[in-house]
């Protein structure tokens, strides 16, 4: 047998000869380095197959250190559609699924491994709850409007009557969803009406905000068109002068009733085709003596800037409704909001 000797290490015709821990010292050294495979064995004394397999073993070492995974990727994928499945289950809710599906976890690597496959828990937006004929036509609506210009736009003069709650309820349930998921149809929570409280009348366009007026009853035809009467002309005359506007309001019974259509058709003011169930279209969208004089400081602190604002985002509103992943800063909420709108006046 032929073998051949060096200063340190040897090696053996048909095998190589295990390495000396200097000789891994050196190779360890100059690999980070940055040295060739061939200049490392020739500072070593050994072949250079033994530094390769040296690097590789070293490699897969590094890779292999750290907790065992205790979870397979199919495991992941059956988490991953128990989430999409029911986004709104808690941590809990889901663990249990998760195991009950076979998989060995505790209830904190089900957490993890959630967070680790890019769900994150986040309060959910809310969106109007509309049947197929509704969000047809709040497209074609949405298409009808594509064009208009914020210019065109602060020709309108938005009204809304909202409802005013001193408690909102229970705390808002969360949801689990991926980045880029806040208006996926899965992760959305439907609005719903709250309880009487205190009802509120106002308008507003980007000039400014008109006269609010507090509603004492329900709101029915009559109310309504003495609300328009005493406060809504007031608004125009204040808002836009002598200019023309065009007059927006949602399909409340009372504002499509034919009583209303003829009274705006009396005063030669035009509507502003709306569709239905559509509060997140409305700039102005977003017991209680301490809550109506809470109403009327917030009411008087918001600027015609603010309204200008406001106005503005109609463009990006319009196509939100085409393109409903895209987000709309709701600042409104703010100022104006719930579900329904009073001066310094009761009504």
């Amino acid at each position: 047998m032929v073998s051949q000797s060096r200063s340190v290490g040897y090696t053996i015709i048909g095998k190589t000869a295990e390495l000396t821990v200097v000789q891994k010292t050196t190779i360890d050294t100059l690999h980070k380095e940055s040295k060739t495979q061939k200049i490392i064995a020739k500072e070593a004394g050994c072949s250079q197959s033994s530094v390769s397999k040296h690097i590789n073993r070293e490699a897969k070492k590094r890779k292999r250190c750290g907790r065992k995974k205790c979870t397979s990727n199919r495991d992941n994928r059956t988490l991953e559609r128990i989430v999409k499945q029911n986004p709104f289950k808690n941590v809990g809710e889901i663990h249990k699924e998760w195991t009950a599906a076979g998989v060995s976890a505790s209830r904190t690597t089900t957490h993890r491994h959630m967070q680790d496959i890019g769900f994150s828990c986040r309060i959910p937006c809310v969106k109007p709850l509309l049947n197929n004929r509704q969000r047809q036509k709040r497209l074609a609506w949405a298409k009808d409007k594509k064009d208009w210009t914020a210019a065109e736009w602060s020709k309108v003069m938005f009204s809304d009557e909202s409802q005013f709650c001193i408690s909102f309820g229970n705390q808002v349930p969360r949801v689990w969803r991926k980045r880029g998921e806040a208006h996926n149809p899965r992760c959305l929570r439907s609005s719903v009406n709250f309880p009487q409280s205190v009802m509120v009348w106002g308008a507003m366009s980007s000039a400014g905000v008109g006269p609010r007026c507090f509603l004492r009853s329900k709101v029915n035809t009559a109310v309504y068109q003495e609300v328009l009467e005493h406060f809504m002309l007031s608004a125009a005359d204040q808002l836009y002068g002598d200019a023309n506007f065009i007059f927006q309001q949602d399909l409340a019974p009372a504002h499509g009733a034919k009583a209303t259509s003829t009274w705006f058709k009396d005063h030669g003011i035009p509507v502003l085709n709306w569709p239905a169930n559509s509060p997140d279209r409305n700039p102005i969208e977003k017991n209680a003596e301490e809550l109506k004089a809470t109403i009327r400081a917030t009411w008087a602190l918001i600027t015609p800037e603010q309204c200008h604002r406001l106005i503005d985002s109609m463009p990006r509103r319009i196509a939100a409704v085409k393109e409903p992943q895209l987000s709309i800063e709701c600042c409104t909420c703010s100022y104006f909001s719930c579900s329904y709108f009073s001066v310094g006046q009761d009504f």
